[in-house]
């Protein structure tokens, strides 16, 4: 049994070895009707590296969960986690994401993040005049800050800049708190919602304020409950800095409303929306683009709103516009 075990743990770390060196974003088992396709993400392509027999596959994919402090005997049920390792001497995070499918099989997504792996503001922005509207946005002292765009727009890579940046340029003490703790930063003091133990947002916000942060980190607003606990951060006089999938400002507006959220507690707290697209460039490398709507316009789309009367974008400061602006191939790439 512990020999088996042993070529479990051996083939399942080799897995991520293997992942890290061919520089994946995520890890994809993929149940098919006789074996487990492994499939590697990069660069928003999947791209098949092999297979592993059901039984094999079944294995592994309870080891990855039991890593996860997930629960192994339930297999009918969505479940989320993460653990940590340190591969070829540097620190890494894997969030494992399991998903039920027909035969009692389980289909799993692994994100692979490394620690610390923060990109400064100057290297994200291609344009020099977003990388001041974000730090002035960062140099508030109260309001709401959100970052928003679909998934694998960069959200993450810039919300950690920002939080990085507040910490060594702007010396201000940040508590983030999420679901869960994807990836470990040592500039920030890191709180993980954990609703079986009680620790649901609104307890955590609680706890938080009594640590007297300047800045709060909510990781993404999925939900109402943490609509409400990131606006209510805000109205009690803290920066908060948080995520939201949306296409565009505006439309964050709106998802914010879908959240319960009224226009009024949006017009009082939120002081930047940042909509953002990763883009790789004729030489290779990735940048970003990104569409900032602040100061008078962002009250202009508030009002707009309540009043029944939006406020309309002029098209050439639209994200879209500021894309094709570049003549660079547009990708989605995670971030």
């Amino acid at each position: 049994m512990q020999k088996r075990d042993n070529f479990v743990e051996k083939k399942s770390f080799d897995l991520l070895e293997r992942a890290i060196a061919n520089e994946a974003t995520d890890i994809h088992l993929v149940p098919m009707q006789d074996r487990y396709d492994i499939c590697f993400k990069k660069n928003s392509k999947l791209e098949r590296s092999g297979t592993f027999p059901p039984q094999l596959a079944a294995r592994i994919i309870s080891f990855f969960k039991f890593l996860s402090s997930l629960d192994i005997s339930d297999k009918r049920k969505p479940q989320s986690g993460s653990f940590h390792k340190k591969i070829h001497d540097k620190n890494f995070s894997f969030r494992v994401s399991t998903m039920p499918s027909i035969q009692m099989k389980e289909s799993v997504v692994i994100r692979i993040q490394r620690h610390d792996q923060i990109v400064p503001l100057t290297s994200l922005c291609i344009e020099p005049v977003w990388e001041q509207k974000l730090r002035r946005a960062a140099e508030e002292r109260q309001g709401l800050v959100l970052l928003t765009g679909p998934t694998g727009s960069g959200k993450t890579t810039t919300i950690y800049s920002l939080t990085a940046h507040c910490v060594n340029q702007l010396e201000r003490h940040v508590i983030s708190l999420e679901d869960p703790v994807e990836n470990n930063h040592s500039h920030l003091l890191q709180v993980q919602v954990n609703e079986r133990s009680g620790m649901t947002y609104a307890a955590g916000l609680k706890a938080i304020l009594r640590h007297s942060p300047d800045v709060i980190m909510i990781g993404e607003i999925r939900d109402s409950e943490t609509a409400k606990t990131a606006v209510a951060a805000a109205l009690t006089g803290h920066l908060v800095l948080t995520t939201v999938h949306s296409k565009d400002p505006e439309g964050c507006f709106y998802r914010m409303m879908d959240f319960g959220i009224t226009p009024e507690e949006l017009r009082q707290t939120v002081v930047c929306i940042s909509a953002q697209r990763l883009i790789r460039k004729k030489d290779g490398s990735v940048g970003a683009v990104f569409e900032i709507v602040q100061g008078e316009l962002l009250k202009s789309i508030a009002d707009g709103i309540i009043s029944g009367k939006p406020v309309t974008v002029p098209k050439e400061m639209t994200l879209d516009a500021i894309a094709k602006k570049y003549s660079y191939e547009t990708r989605m790439l995670h971030g």
